[in-house]
This record gives structure tokens, sequence and C-alpha cells, in this order.
């Protein structure tokens, strides 16, 4: 767990995280056509790093702890951090997270998406929407005021209740000019637990909910997460703002 203290943004550091994470928005959306089956993970990739580029921003992923690629392409069974590659072909009925994070002016914009390739299972679909549904409710809770345990609570109850789980190795973070920082924000939890939360903070809610068990392990690449029984898993992410009235969603595009 993370124990630096936890940051509060200045305005001008707000307006940086708004720049940049309007411009993760962007992204993911220009991907989307792109997403259908034949199309390889690598071709994501790119298309990703040249549109990037193309727009003065750079990939945060790219290099980060050594990393290989410019963005997270996890289909199917892999819960996160999935590596680009040639030989993934996208096929019909797959799901794909596709996560980004750009860097603009040193701040880090952080957004992902689980899209659906052709025509999905019908328990694919009701996981991928369950899964936005997570994210949206977990959102709803933030305020100042509230505490972190709120966010997971509000995520787990409802995954639960629709008969999916929620991993618990995987959790938001604080997010600036530092890609990683506290606090951490479990996508599980009790209501009333954890920090306060307070106007200026950052940080992203991106719940990972599995079809079956909520364990995960991590592949020989260091990298790849898949569930520990590779049924399918879905995640999607924002990075937001506690405002003095509530929540600004960040990574709209």
């Amino acid at each position: 767990m993370k124990t630096e203290p936890i940051v509060i943004l200045s305005t001008r550091e707000l307006d940086k995280m708004r720049q940049v994470g309007r411009l993760a928005g962007q992204l993911l959306q220009h991907l989307e056509p792109m997403v259908k089956p034949g199309v390889t993970t690598l071709q994501l990739n790119d298309e990703a790093e040249r549109w990037t580029q193309a727009h003065g921003a750079k990939s945060a992923p790219l290099g980060y702890k050594g990393y290989p690629k410019s963005i997270c392409t996890s289909v199917n069974e892999v819960v996160c951090h999935g590596i680009p590659n040639a030989r993934q072909i996208l096929k019909d009925g797959d799901i794909i997270n596709i996560d980004v994070t750009l860097i603009v002016d040193g701040y880090h914009g952080d957004t992902s998406k689980t899209f659906l390739v052709g025509t999905p299972s019908p328990k694919a679909q009701k996981l991928v929407e369950v899964t936005e549904e997570c994210r949206r409710l977990g959102i709803a809770e933030v305020k100042p005021g509230a505490k972190i345990g709120d966010i997971g609570a509000a995520i787990q109850e409802y995954a639960e209740a629709q008969g999916f789980s929620v991993v618990r190795d995987f959790v938001g973070h604080g997010i600036s000019n530092i890609f990683h920082t506290s606090p951490d924000i479990p996508h599980y939890g009790t209501r009333g637990k954890g920090k306060r939360l307070r106007p200026g903070m950052v940080f992203t809610i991106e719940p990972m909910i599995n079809i079956g068990t909520w364990e995960v392990e991590v592949l020989a690449d260091g990298w790849t997460a898949v569930t520990r029984d590779r049924q399918l898993s879905a995640q999607c992410e924002h990075t937001l703002a506690v405002t003095e009235t509530g929540v600004e969603i960040l990574t709209l595009a």
C-alpha cells in the first residue's frame, strides 16, 4: 500500500489534468472504430502511439518500469496489463480492455474501456455493462467528506449482487505529475472506512470485474494478469477530481 502523503492539486495543476485527461479520452474514442475482428493488438498500440505523438503528448506506459508498449490491451481472461503483440488477433466475440495513459506538460491522464469485438455472448455483454455501472456507482460516491471505503463498497455491493466478483490485487490510485501515487482506491470495502476525501484530490476509479473468481495470477512476462479460472474479466477507468461540491470526471473526451 502507498504511504506517501496525499497531494492536493492546485487550480493550475487541475487545469493541466483536465487538458491531458480530455486528450486521453479522445485517444480511446479514436481507437474504438479499429476494434473489430482481424485487427491485432499491436496495430492498436501502433496507432495509439502515432496519434499520441501527433497530438504532442507522450505515452506514459512506454518504458514505465520496463513496460515495452504504449498501451495495455487486455483480451478476455486478461484482467489488466496485457502487452500488445502482432500475433494476438481479435476475433468475433472477444472483449478487450484498452488502457491508455498520456503525459502532457508533465501531468498524466489515465482512462480505459472494455470494448466488444463483433457479437459477444450475452454473459460477456452483461459483464461489460455491469463493470461500467460499477464505475458509475463508484464515481457517484465521490464528494468532500466521503470516505474511500464508500467507493469500494458501492462497487462491490453491485457487482456481487449481479453474480460477479471484484478483483482485489489491483486498485485505483492517486495520479498527477506522478503516474501512481497515494491514495489507493480499492474497488471493494466497507462504508465509512478509509481516508476522507477532500477537494483537490485526484485519483482513478478502475474496477476490474470477473465472471468467476476474483483471484488473479501474473504470467511469466511479469505484466499480464489473468483470472485464475481463466473466465472473462472486464475493466473501465476514469481519472477524476474531488471538487468543492462533488466530483469532476477529467477523462471524458
